[in-house]
């Protein structure tokens, strides 16, 4: 079975990801759901073969000395694949994930447009998307760069690992890095990023003190960065920023977010009960006067309140979008309370509207 037979299969099923190993089966996950989409066996032989076949040669002696490697390549000009290789128990296996080229718009995402285009509008900042592996982050931001890219004149500039929607310039002109291939590191490339005059930097993934640190000194010097962060709900995105920091410099990092952070959006995909599919549920926290004091005050526990409250500043809570999915019968009342952060709360809510 060749790379080109799988990714035809995952256009077939509408898979987002596939899963190869040595001895087992095709695996691939269906609207969250992983199963058998193809009965063929691999051996270790495909395994290496398919690597070889569609692995960057810059790739190859890398994927030796650290046993892992992570790529992506274009197919009949609709859809980007993304690989990740790497060994479990002595053996190789990958994960495959489907892109598509054409990039979305808000509405096609169904998430709040007004609200995504606020913080494309802003002059400088952090925005972050938040959520698991596979909630949409990257696709969301996207969204943004493309809007930016359609309305306004600005030098945008990506550093990503790999890169994986591409961009055809607008309005702005926007300029891709991939770690790797253009730029050895996160921390390399916000160094570099001064001498490339930039206006918006999408950074990958925040994921240690230095590129976080890096981050936050772009928006100070006036740009506007978007990335991502593998948390739950904005409350714990703050914690997992300020944690990359010695506690020491962990206040001066909360006065730093108190200004800069003008958004933190979390997103989790659930199963449509309206249509085949999945539907984004989210978490919107905006920089409001309240939301900024208690950042500088490290006042996090009351952050989701404020949220519930703060409509009239663009913000909602999970669980009103959970409410709000549910009245529309775009999910059904159970999906909601399993994906829940206050179970008993938004189950009384559901009764109060009869609705379950």
């Amino acid at each position: 079975m060749t790379a080109k037979d799988i990714f035809e299969m995952m256009i077939k099923y509408d898979a987002s990801d596939v899963f190869i190993r040595a001895n087992s089966p095709l695996k691939a996950r269906i609207y969250n759901e992983v199963k058998i989409i193809n009965e063929y066996v691999f051996c270790l032989e495909d395994l290496g073969n398919m690597v070889e076949e569609v692995g960057p040669s810059h790739l190859q002696e890398d994927f030796k000395n650290k046993k892992g490697c992570e790529f992506t390549i274009c197919h009949e000009k609709k859809w980007r694949f993304r690989f990740g290789v790497f060994y479990q128990r002595g053996s190789l296996a990958m994960v495959i994930r489907k892109i598509g080229l054409e990039i979305p718009t808000f509405d096609q995402l169904s998430l709040p447009g007004d609200v995504l285009a606020k913080f494309c509008t802003q002059k400088r900042g952090l925005i972050l998307l938040t959520g698991v592996t596979g909630s949409g982050k990257s696709t969301a931001i996207a969204s943004m760069v493309q809007y930016i890219n359609q309305n306004f004149g600005k030098h945008i500039l990506t550093i990503e690992e790999p890169i994986e929607f591409t961009y055809i310039d607008d309005k702005s002109i926007v300029n891709q890095r991939e770690l790797g291939k253009d730029v050895f590191s996160y921390d390399a490339a916000l160094t570099q990023f001064a001498l490339h005059s930039p206006d918006v930097i999408f950074i990958g993934n925040i994921r240690d003190e230095a590129t976080c640190r890096a981050a936050l000194t772009a928006a100070e010097t006036g740009v506007l960065v978007f990335s991502t962060l593998h948390t739950v709900n904005a409350a714990s995105t703050v914690e997992r920023i300020i944690d990359f920091f010695p506690p020491h410099q962990q206040s001066f990092v909360l006065m730093q977010l108190s200004v800069l952070l003008k958004g933190v959006m979390c997103l989790r995909l659930l199963p449509r009960n309206d249509q085949p599919g999945l539907i984004p549920a989210y978490e919107v926290m905006t920089l409001s006067p309240t939301v900024s004091r208690l950042l500088r005050e490290n006042k996090l526990w009351e952050v989701p309140k404020y949220i519930s409250s703060g409509e009239i500043y663009g913000m909602k809570s999970f669980d009103q979008s959970l409410l709000e999915l549910v009245k529309t019968k775009k999910i059904l009342p159970d999906v909601a309370l399993e994906f829940a952060d206050k179970k008993e709360e938004l189950e009384l809510y559901l009764r109060n509207e009869e609705l379950l």
